[in-house]
C-alpha cells in the first residue's frame, strides 16, 4: 500500500507541476470568458459593415417603401438605369450586388424568376433578408388578387404563451428548459473534455517510461497492477483539483457578477422564493440578465456537482484503465492509433447523442438507454439530471458503471501487465487477446 500511495503521489506532484495544467488550471475560465465575449464583438463589427444593395424592379410592383433600409442593409433604386448599366456600377466596386425583379405575367413566375448578382458570395442572413422583402409583398399581392383582407388577416393573427406547471403547482418557464438544456451540455462537454484530457496523458505517461526504460526499474520493486493504479488516481486526483479550482473560480466569477448587477445571491437561492415574487421584480425593471440568474439558481446545482463528481471519477477511471492498457501495448504514441479509436467511439457516441436527443427528448427511450449504458453513461446522464431523472434510475446507472469499471480494470491489468515489457514489436488484436489469457 505504501508503494501504490508513492506512485499515487508522485503522479499528482508531476501532473500539478506541469506549465500546462497550471494555465489550464487558472486561465481556462478566463479564456473562455475572453472568447465568448470576443465572438459577440466579431459578430457585432461584422453586423456593423452597411452592405449597399441596388435593385432594378422591371415588374413595376415594388416602390422604396417595400426596400427599406436596415441596419446592416442600405437598398439603392437603379431601375430607371436598367439591369445592365446597374451589373456594371456593381462590378466596378460601388456596391455589393443587384438584385432584379423582372417583368412577368403572373405572381408565381415573379416568385421563381428573381436574379441576385454579386462579386462576392453573399451571406445566409443576407440572402434570408432579401427573400423576405420580396416574399411579403408578394404574399400581399397575391392576398389581393384572392380578395383576401390584409387587414384583417393581419389582426387574426395570434400567438400563445404556455406556462409549464408541474402537479405540486410549481411554475417554471421556457427559459428553465432552455437553461437545462444548457447546463446539461456545459457538464457532458466538461466531462467529455477531462476524460480525454486527462485519461491520454495517463497513455502518454506510461509510454514515455516504457520508451525510456525506467519502468523496468519500477516494475523491479513494484507489482505492475499497482503502477497502472497509481497512475490513474494520481492523474484522476490532479483533474478533481482542477475541477474544483474551476468551480472556486466560477462561484467568485458569479459573486462578482451579483454584486455588479445587485442581485441577492441568498435571497434568489432561497427556496421561498415565488413566482409572484419574480413577477414583481420584472415589473419594477429587472434586467433580462437578472432573471436568467435567478432561474439558474433555481436548479437543482448541488446535486449535479456531487454527480457530475461520481461520474466524473468513474468515467475517468473507466476509460483511463484502457488507455493505460494501450499506452502499455505500444511503443510510440502513432502505434496507439489502431486501438485508439474503439476507445474514442463510445464517447464521440456519447458527446453526439447528448447534443442531439437528450437535449430534445431527456425522457426518450434513446436518452434512457444511453444514460444506464455504462460506456456512455458518464456523459448522457448528467445531461439528463438537469431535467429530472428519478434516483432509482440514477442508481442503476452508478451500479453499472462501477460493475463495468471492475471489468475493465481487470481486463486493463491482463494488457497491462505483459505489454509493459514488450518491445520492438507492433501488437496486434491477436497479441492482445494472448495477453489477457496469459494466466501466469
Amino acid at each position: 500500500m505504501n508503494k501504490l500511495k508513492l506512485i499515487i503521489q508522485r503522479e499528482f506532484i508531476a501532473r500539478v507541476k506541469n506549465k500546462t495544467f497550471i494555465i489550464m488550471t487558472f486561465l481556462s475560465p478566463l479564456l473562455m470568458i475572453g472568447m465568448g465575449a470576443l465572438i459577440v464583438f466579431l459578430t457585432k463589427k461584422n453586423e456593423s459593415k452597411v452592405k449597399e444593395i441596388a435593385y432594378v424592379d422591371s415588374s413595376g410592383l415594388y416602390s422604396k417603401e417595400d426596400f427599406k433600409d436596415t441596419k446592416t442593409v442600405k437598398y439603392i433604386d437603379y431601375t430607371k438605369l436598367g439591369l445592365e448599366e446597374a451589373k456594371t456600377i456593381v462590378k466596378g466596386g460601388k456596391h455589393f450586388g443587384v438584385i432584379y425583379l423582372p417583368k412577368v405575367d403572373n405572381l408565381e413566375l415573379l416568385a421563381k424568376s428573381v436574379e441576385f448578382f454579386s462579386k462576392e458570395t453573399p451571406g445566409l442572413s443576407l440572402m434570408n433578408g432579401l427573400e423576405s422583402k420580396i416574399n411579403h409583398k408578394l404574399r400581399n399581392l397575391k392576398m389581393k388578387e384572392l380578395g383576401m383582407d390584409e387587414q384583417k388577416i393581419k389582426a387574426s393573427k395570434i400567438s400563445s404563451d404556455i406556462n409549464f406547471l408541474n402537479f405540486s403547482g410549481e411554475k417554471t418557464s421556457k427559459l428553465v428548459n432552455g437553461l437545462k438544456g444548457g447546463l446539461g451540455m456545459l457538464t457532458g462537454v466538461l466531462l467529455f473534455m477531462f476524460v480525454m484530457f486527462h485519461g491520454t496523458s495517463v497513455m502518454r505517461s506510461i509510454i514515455e517510461e516504457k520508451t525510456s526504460r525506467i519502468v523496468e526499474i519500477i516494475v523491479s520493486s513494484v507489482k505492475p497492477f499497482k503502477l497502472m493504479m497509481g497512475k490513474i488516481i494520481g492523474n484522476g486526483s490532479a483533474g478533481i483539483l482542477q475541477l474544483i479550482m474551476w468551480a472556486v473560480l466560477l462561484f467568485v466569477f458569479s459573486l462578482i457578477a451579483s454584486s455588479f448587477f445587485g442581485i441577492d445571491m441568498g435571497a434568489v437561492q432561497s427556496a421561498n422564493v415565488t413566482t409572484e415574487q419574480l413577477e414583481a421584480a420584472k415589473a419594477m425593471g429587472v434586467d433580462k440578465l437578472q432573471n436568467i440568474l435567478h432561474e439558474i439558481y433555481k436548479l437543482p446545482l448541488l446535486k449535479l456537482f456531487l454527480l457530475f463528481i461520481f461520474y466524473f471519477i468513474g468515467g475517468f477511471m473507466l476509460y483511463s484503465s484502457l488507455f493505460a492498457a494501450i499506452g502499455a501495448a505500444v511503443d510510440n504514441e502513432a502505434d496507439s492509433q489502431q486501438f485508439m479509436t474503439p476507445v474514442m467511439m463510445p464517447l464521440m457516441l456519447g458527446f453526439y447523442v447528448g447534443m442531439f436527443t437528450v437535449v430534445n427528448d431527456a425522457h426518450g427511450p434513446v436518452a434512457v438507454f444511453f444514460s444506464h449504458f455504462p460506456l456512455t453513461s458518464p456523459i448522457i446522464m448528467l445531461m439528463r439530471i438537469p431535467f429530472g431523472v428519478a434516483w432509482w434510475e440514477i442508481l442503476i446507472s452508478m451500479t453499472l458503471l462501477i460493475l463495468t469499471f471492475l471489468f475493465v480494470i481487470w481486463f486493463a491489468a491482463k494488457i497491462y501487465r505483459v505489454g509493459i515489457l514488450m518491445y520492438g514489436k507492433k501488437p496486434t488484436y491477436k497479441d492482445l487477446w494472448k495477453w489477457i489469457r496469459y494466466s501466469s
